[in-house]
């Protein structure tokens, strides 16, 4: 058996950035010789993957899929270093084949999604596999899984991604008029990109929280800062109507027919088709949001490799 202690294993994996198994594998292969099991993670590239690991990935794509056979949907980001590799075939098979092992085995979080099979291999495998093939650092960010009636957008290439959840019998998931109908919401949703669903999942404190803000705005106008208390409340009603109007997403006005609201664009639908169909939730992915990109100088980095 080899010589090499826990804490063997985790000098290693600080030093190269591999994970626990991998290291714990190398000292292993390499009867605990710590240069030895550094050279092994060398020769199989995975320290070269640790090290990219350290690299900031803001671009790559969002996805989203939906099955109504199946009655899952699924919305991802999975980030690289720069937009190219967005058009690289391998790194949008793998997003794909990614976007299925979450619906087939419904992983828990990021963390449990790595852990799971893909093939003969774990995700993350395949995922360092990925990294030293195409050069790169790529990280598998975020996900969400729906089960019921679904519908999913991806808007060029997979800058938006919008999954969208019904509830509605199976006969009318089934039919392609409703494949148009959630298609046309996700697409409001991707364009508008509302906050609510509807007006009664708006939390009470936001509401208090935008007639505070309304209100100092009708304090700070000459022209309304003098008016009765019961003028102003009139005001902020009708500000806060405006407000849900914006926000909440079967009262937006649709933006493929203003003469309706996007309720009442789905209503109609439903009609049609003899049945009722209801927006249950929705989440809306935008690569790289809130990621915190480099700025770097590129004139400076020519000059530092000329130098």
């Amino acid at each position: 058996m080899a010589n090499f202690s826990a804490q063997d294993v985790k000098n290693l994996r600080e030093q190269t950035g591999c994970g626990m198994m991998d290291c714990k594998k190398a000292l292993t292969e390499s009867n605990g010789d710590f240069d030895k099991a550094v050279e092994f993670l060398r020769e199989r590239g995975l320290a070269a993957a640790a090290k990219k690991a350290s690299r900031v990935a803001a671009e790559g794509m969002v996805y989203a899929v939906a099955d109504n056979t199946k009655k899952i949907g699924v919305v991802l980001e999975v980030n690289a270093e720069t937009d190219f590799v967005a058009k690289n075939d391998m790194f949008k098979d793998f997003v794909k084949g990614v976007a299925e092992i979450i619906m087939e085995q419904n992983p828990a979080d990021v963390d449990a999604l790595l852990a799971c099979q893909m093939g003969d291999k774990t995700v993350d495998a395949e995922l360092k596999e990925k990294i030293l093939v195409i050069g790169e650092n790529i990280k598998i960010r975020r996900f969400s899984r729906y089960e019921g009636p679904c519908a999913a957008y991806i808007h060029a290439g997979g800058t938006h991604a919008v999954l969208l959840g019904f509830n509605t019998s199976d006969d009318i998931a089934a039919k392609p008029e409703f494949e148009v109908c959630g298609r046309d919401v996700c697409m409001q949703i991707a364009a508008v990109n509302p906050s609510y669903v509807r007006e009664t999942e708006v939390p009470a404190e936001v509401v208090e929280k935008e007639k505070e803000i309304l209100m100092a705005q009708i304090e700070s106008d000459p022209k309304n800062a003098n008016k009765p208390a019961q003028v102003k409340e009139k005001m902020i009603s009708g500000k806060i109507a405006k407000f849900y109007k914006e926000n909440c997403l079967v009262d937006q006005e649709f933006v493929k027919d203003p003469d309706l609201t996007v309720g009442q664009y789905v209503e109609k639908v439903a009609k049609e088709l003899g049945g009722a169909i209801e927006v249950v939730s929705f989440v809306r992915y935008e690569k790289g949001e809130g990621i915190e990109k480099a700025e770097g100088d590129f004139a400076a980095e020519v000059a530092s490799m000329v130098k």
